[in-house]
């Protein structure tokens, strides 16, 4: 078999023999790299060899760099974890403090693992992926590590009293790079679920069996507990170690929003979790959680779509079906978390896509209502984030509150004691100048008479003559909902320059729910893009902007939504910026992770359902006849998640036929696009230069 074969994902019913770009596939292929750094070479002399764009770098870098920045923390013991990246660090810094000092001006930070010193003295580019920590004692910890920040990683045993990594030969567990990952069971064992050889893993190159190790054997000895079916996307186990409730679990994730949870027990008895696959289920202490993404009838009762549930988790495994609604959504509003402390529960609702917290708390005896009480202090306006200190032990909660000129604020406060109030302990610097600018919420008519919410930031006195410079973002796909943050790059590189930045809330995301979601899958992906649409449309007619100067800007789910207002609605638009994108969606589900995504666009190797995805396809909507406006396309060749090939492909044919067409692939930084803060400023620049100067 050739290289380009071997290179290539899927079968070879899969591979389009009329695809004259096919050969971009090879991800580190002679002739396909080199059509790469053709492209590079040509946007470095081009966008990137400006003094402006050189300034609007170094703006965005010392954002990134700043030491200024909230340095966010996980309890670990009696101690506070962050990692950290900055100019001297550009990989990052595992480190720790006390809360004492963290609650300082000045916290003194011990560190505990230096990724560029490892990098350096390994000559690997390590990516920091996180860690996990066993509990009590925390002492061990799992580390995850990716070589250039692709998906797939090494799990290696870190020891944080000695703050050196525990070697394979000294009985240190150690999993070799793959997709996957190790979780603690007790000091001397753990679950592994990575690639163990042929056939161990999904269709989307994920891990398939779980296995069970004990430290000082080889890998290839571990313990069989669970097999997923040959067309699974994921399967996991887990150990929950919270004193008194300790459990395990093993995950099957079918594909995106269906999946089964097992209770692993006695004899390595699997119990599964009698609820509606597409629910997901979370278990505390002797509580269930449900959240449901379908209507669920159980007995005379039917739950609504979006409702959080709960129910005592062994009167429920025993069969009992007495369950509590926690929130049902309404027209408005949808769950956006549900965060436990030791004695409460937070629930954290999007109302317009506006954050409100409530207070819950579970009936003592496991029977009756949950008194619900007001969230002391939080704010009123902008997105409120709340995460547990450390559940098992205490009620202490973090909130992060940001909008889109707030610099985000870090407080901790005490939930359940109503005279608490927040205690503010970080804030984010000012990183651009404010004053003047002001946040508006509007509602565009989408095709179909469906409002569509969208955010404008702009200068209160701006003149609604459509002249504004305006940037229109979203992404619109797999439930996930995009609320008001501040972004010090953004504000420098776009605001502070007089442009206008908008937000679209599109069908597809989450801001309403499990509905807002589903009504934009497979056959109906067509609503996402005629909202992202609508609001540009709305926004000319408000007179904010105009086609010639608005611009709109997306990556991986974001990217085909803007691969597709570049097909679909080319007159809309001054310039286009495609990132990471998903765009030849004949071949998406044979490249890489593609295969788990079947559930939010269809199988098109199905003939009724690609009958409908080629009419979202990019790659097959682009008429070389048809007038485009300019184009940027970003990627990665270490993206291991959305394969590079889809950018590639459309940039060529593009490119062949005339088109004003910018073109950047990042040798490293996986799926994100940047594996440091160098990278992420020179790629963020890109993106922002190329608007400002085709858009004014």
């Amino acid at each position: 078999m050739n290289s380009e074969a071997t290179a290539l994902s899927g079968s070879p019913a899969a591979t389009a023999p009329t695809d004259p770009h096919l050969w971009l596939e090879e991800v580190e292929g002679e002739r396909a790299l080199a059509w790469v750094r053709e492209r590079n070479a040509a946007t470095a002399a081009s966008v990137a060899a400006t003094e402006a764009f050189a300034a609007t770098e170094d703006e965005i870098r010392a954002v990134l760099d700043s030491d200024a920045k909230i340095p966010g923390v996980s309890r670990i013991g009696e101690l506070f974890y962050n990692f950290w990246k900055d100019a001297d660090h550009p990989q990052g810094l595992w480190r720790r403090t006390t809360l004492a000092s963290y609650r300082t001006s000045d916290p003194e930070w011990e560190t505990v693992l230096d990724i560029d010193a490892l990098g350096a003295d390994e000559g690997t580019s390590w990516v920091w992926h996180g860690a996990q920590v066993l509990r009590p004692d925390y002492r061990k910890a799992l580390v995850s590590l990716s070589p250039g920040g692709s998906d797939a990683d090494v799990t290696r045993e870190f020891d944080l009293h000695t703050k050196a990594f525990v070697a394979p030969e000294d009985g240190g567990f150690f999993r070799p790079e793959a997709k996957g990952d190790l979780a603690w069971i007790d000091e001397n064992t753990v679950y592994v679920f990575t690639d163990f050889g042929e056939g161990s893993l999904t269709p989307s190159g994920y891990p398939r069996i779980v296995k069970r190790w004990t430290r000082g054997t080889p890998l290839d000895s571990a313990t069989t507990l669970y097999e997923g079916e040959a067309d699974d996307m994921y399967i996991a186990a887990f150990r929950s170690h919270t004193p008194g409730f300790v459990r395990d679990f093993v995950a099957r994730s079918l594909a995106f929003y269906s999946s089964e949870l097992f209770v692993l027990g006695a004899g390595d008895q699997l119990t599964k979790i009698d609820v509606p696959r597409s629910a997901e289920v979370g278990v505390k202490r002797e509580w269930l959680l449900i959240e449901l993404r379908d209507d669920w009838t159980v007995g005379e009762e039917t739950y609504v779509s979006g409702s959080l549930l709960a129910a005592d988790f062994d009167a429920f495994l025993a069969g009992d079906r007495e369950l509590t609604v926690l929130f049902a959504p309404d027209a408005t509003t949808s769950l956006a978390g549900a965060t436990w402390t030791r004695g409460h529960l937070v629930i954290n609702v999007l109302d317009d896509v506006k954050n409100r917290l409530h207070v819950l708390t579970p009936p003592a005896g496991g029977t009756g209502p949950w008194p619900r009480s007001a969230f002391t202090g939080a704010p009123e306006i902008g997105t409120v984030e709340v995460s547990a200190v450390d559940s098992d032990d205490s009620d202490d909660v973090w909130l992060v509150a940001t909008d889109y000129l707030t610099p985000t604020t870090l407080s901790i406060t005490t939930v359940g004691d109503d005279g608490a109030q927040p205690a503010l302990l970080k804030s984010m610097p000012t990183f651009f100048d404010a004053d003047g600018l002001t946040i508006d919420q509007h509602f565009a008519t989408s095709d179909d008479g469906t409002r569509i919410p969208y955010f404008v930031v702009r200068s209160a006195d701006l003149t609604l003559d459509g002249r504004a410079p305006t940037l229109l973002y979203g992404y619109g796909g797999f439930e996930i909902s995009l609320t008001p943050g501040y972004s010090g790059g953004m504000g420098r590189a776009w605001l502070a320059r007089g442009g206008v930045y908008v937000v679209a809330n599109i069908r597809g995301g989450g801001e309403y729910g499990p509905r807002w979601h589903q009504l934009a899958l497979k056959e109906n992906r067509h609503r996402a893009y005629e909202d992202f649409s609508s609001v540009a449309k709305d926004l000319v007619a408000r007179g904010i902007t105009s086609p010639a100067h608005l611009g709109v800007q997306g990556g991986s789910n974001g990217g085909l939504l803007t691969g597709n207002m570049l097909t679909q609605y080319p007159e809309l638009f001054g310039a286009v910026v495609i990132q990471v994108p998903l765009l030849d969606m004949k071949r998406y589900s044979h490249l890489l992770a593609g295969a788990s995504w079947m559930a939010e666009y269809g199988d098109p190797d199905v003939p009724e359902q690609w009958a409908y995805i080629q009419t979202f396809s990019p790659y097959h909507l682009f008429d070389a006849g048809r007038e485009y406006p300019p184009v940027l396309f970003t990627t990665s060749t270490k993206d291991d998640r959305v394969h590079p090939g889809h950018a590639r492909k459309l940039a060529a044919a593009m490119i062949e036929a005339g088109k004003d067409v910018t073109y950047y692939e990042n040798i490293e930084g996986g799926h994100g696009g940047a594996a440091n803060n160098s990278q992420a400023a020179h790629m963020q620049a890109l993106a922002y230069r190329f608007l400002w100067e085709r858009l004014v």
